[in-house]
């Protein structure tokens, strides 16, 4: 049988319990899940860099670029961004017409799950940026599959 003295604010039943909503003395509240604890993960090194990124000094890549605005280089290469391909044109009829003009890094075209068909968009990247400019100059307003496919930069800083 349990003592009202092992109850904080609980009363004692007819049957000796406490009661149900009372809390016992010195036990602990575990909390599940993250984020409790704020201090873990949030311990500032020298340079000022949190948790996570302080085994790698903060130290990041950085692409340096002098354009000013205009197309924007992604971490690998120059990606293009082709719209209007037929919905049933594969990979390599796109690669087949880009690699006129330069190696072409990676393709992606985007197939509609549903269907299996192409959404009508693919990604083109380019290693070095006059092979896209010569690929935008030359396939820009061109047919592939019988539609007029258009070509730009994927990124572009404003």
């Amino acid at each position: 049988r349990t003592k009202m003295a092992d109850y904080e604010d609980g009363e004692m039943r007819e049957d000796g319990k406490g009661d149900r909503g009372s809390k016992r003395k010195g036990a602990e509240i575990k909390l599940k899940g993250r984020g409790h604890n704020k201090d873990v993960g949030r311990d500032d090194n020298e340079e000022g860099v949190h948790g996570r990124f302080a085994d790698r000094g903060g130290v990041f890549e950085r692409i340096e670029q002098d354009r000013g605005a205009g197309p924007s280089q992604s971490i690998e290469g120059w990606i293009l961004f082709v719209t209007n391909v037929h919905s049933e044109a594969q990979e390599e009829d796109v690669l087949d017409k880009f690699s006129e003009f330069g190696d072409v890094k990676n393709i992606h075209v985007n197939l509609d799950r549903r269907t299996g068909f192409v959404k009508g968009y693919a990604l083109v990247e380019f290693e070095s940026y006059e092979d896209a400019v010569s690929a935008i100059k030359g396939l820009n307003g061109q047919e592939l599959l019988g539609q007029t496919i258009k070509v730009d930069w994927a990124f572009v800083k404003k």
